[in-house]
């Protein structure tokens, strides 16, 4: 991709998120205005395993292990200290340096990618079942209550930096759209970076580039923490709309993120934040009509795409929309061509 298309893109999504912060609370009730926002830190959380798995090929089945990670380390930081703005460095902070040690071994040990995404996915499992059991009152880090089952109820809201006043629904949301949109920069900007076209060399061929000379362990190990950062970010947004519990470890979390990718379309990074949204809103139509579970059809439309439409969304309307141009064009070339032909003819 070249960079005056990057701009145009970013310009672009800037354009919408604008757009969605400034009309989008005028139009919509609280909880259209809540929905969104927790939408929204879904589809930063589809970002994240779209910028490791799409862009840097690392499939990842334990993203949502950094995900909960994120969203427990504000809550339990936000109750210690009392400053929510401490509370979010901790939300991404926490989950990087989880990462960092995580991957240390997943990387340097040189495992095999079945092999890293069944250790994710058992390090997810194992955390869910680990928060699962701290249900007493013995299971404190701080003044914070960890709560088993029951999650974290009582999580201190977000407030404006520093002590300040605490969000409403409305600037949360406006808060979560900026997040977005940065998060969406900052991925488009990462992989025209050097160290992106890096990446992409691993991704492409790892022997080959640790032949001219790239760390490929190295860089592996700084795209799997900032995707863990990217991901912690996302659970801290999450706090603020729906309470911390370990089902945000479950493994219908961690097969949800997967399929908003595979459906929005690996290697792009529109295509997994527009699946995300369109994909809970059609999980919460079918929930509310209670005759079937939106998980047999979350599955159904991750098999149809699998078979049908294995490139995903965007690249196959992309794609689509390229041939529809192309056939207009040589239509209107014909076109043009055929009085001269015409003409030629009745000379002769």
């Amino acid at each position: 991709m070249n960079r005056p298309l990057m701009l145009v893109q970013i310009g672009l999504a800037m354009a919408v998120g604008l757009a969605t912060m400034v009309l989008f609370p005028l139009v919509a009730p609280l909880y259209g205005v809540i929905n969104a926002t927790l939408y929204t830190s879904m589809a930063i959380f589809a970002l994240s395993l779209a910028l490791l798995w799409g862009f840097a090929g690392i499939l990842c089945f334990g993203q949502s292990a950094f995900f909960g990670l994120g969203a427990y380390a504000y809550a339990i930081a936000a109750i210690n200290f009392g400053d929510t703005t401490i509370a979010c460095a901790f939300a991404i902070l926490v989950p990087v340096l989880f990462a960092a040690a995580l991957g240390y071994f997943l990387f340097y040990g040189r495992l095999s990618d079945v092999y890293l995404g069944v250790i994710t996915l058992t390090v997810t499992l194992i955390l869910f079942k680990l928060i699962n059991s701290t249900g007493g009152d013995s299971w404190r880090i701080g003044k914070a209550r960890i709560g088993g089952f029951n999650g974290i109820p009582d999580t201190p809201p977000l407030r404006v930096p520093f002590g300040g006043e605490i969000l409403s629904p409305t600037q949360l949301f406006v808060f979560a759209i900026i997040c977005l949109v940065v998060v969406y920069t900052f991925c488009k900007w990462l992989a025209l970076t050097r160290f992106g076209r890096a990446i992409a060399a691993v991704r492409e061929n790892e022997v080959r580039a640790e032949l001219l000379g790239y760390n490929a362990k190295r860089l592996k190990l700084a795209i799997f923490c900032i995707s863990a950062g990217l991901a912690g970010l996302a659970g801290l947004l999450f706090a603020n709309t729906v309470f911390v519990s370990p089902t945000i470890f479950g493994l219908s979390m961690a097969a949800q993120v997967l399929i908003w990718v595979i459906v929005g379309g690996l290697g792009t990074f529109v295509g997994p934040v527009v699946a995300s949204i369109v994909l809970q809103m059609v999980a919460v139509y079918f929930g509310k009509l209670g005759w079937i579970d939106p998980n047999i059809v979350l599955g159904a439309l991750l098999i149809a795409f699998v078979v049908f439409v294995p490139s995903g969304l965007l690249p196959t309307a992309t794609r689509i929309a390229g041939i529809l141009k192309n056939r207009a064009g040589s239509r209107g070339r014909a076109g043009q061509a055929l009085p001269g032909e015409v003409g030629e003819r009745q000379v002769s």
